[in-house]
């Protein structure tokens, strides 16, 4: 009788179980913290890399369109389209899953004249890794990521 109560009250194997609980209870959420940071941190650096292209981008896109004969329209026509495909570009390199907003102002009303500047915003919606699709559909499960480029207009007089 003595050796059954002493055969309950060994600890032996508890060190095991306990390390597996406290592994599922917290060493998992802080790795899925750490992914979740690395995924925004990747985002804000394709954003800010898109928003200065996409500012670039659209100054030289304008001018060569308006270089070209072409008119403000055209101008900022072209100019929008190379935005957008630098973004998407740059969004791509970093692998940021997300449909981006690219937004185009000019500080003057010729948009392309020496002096003026164009300045690029884009935001990004960037998901959280590991949600199912049922989830997302009822909860907003994104972060929004935005950055600002500006580049200047220079040495071209149309």
């Amino acid at each position: 009788m003595a050796d059954v109560s002493a055969r309950r009250r060994d600890d032996a194997g508890a060190a095991m179980v306990e390390f597996l609980g406290v592994t599922v209870l917290v060493l998992v959420p802080v790795v899925y913290l750490v992914i979740a940071a690395a995924q925004f941190q990747a985002a804000a650096f394709a954003v800010e890399g898109a928003s200065r292209s996409a500012a670039r981008g659209a100054v030289v896109a304008g001018l060569d369109a308006l270089e070209s004969g072409g008119t403000a329209a055209d101008a900022r026509e072209a100019a929008v389209a190379r935005a957008q495909a630098a973004v998407a570009l740059a969004l791509e390199d970093f692998s940021v899953r997300g449909e981006p907003s690219v937004t185009l102002e000019c500080d003057s009303s010729p948009c392309f004249e020496p002096g003026s500047t164009v300045t690029a915003e884009v935001v990004v919606a960037v998901p959280l890794a590991g949600v199912p699709g049922p989830v997302v559909e009822v909860v907003p499960v994104a972060v929004d990521v935005s950055a600002t480029g500006r580049s200047p207009v220079e040495g071209f007089s149309p």
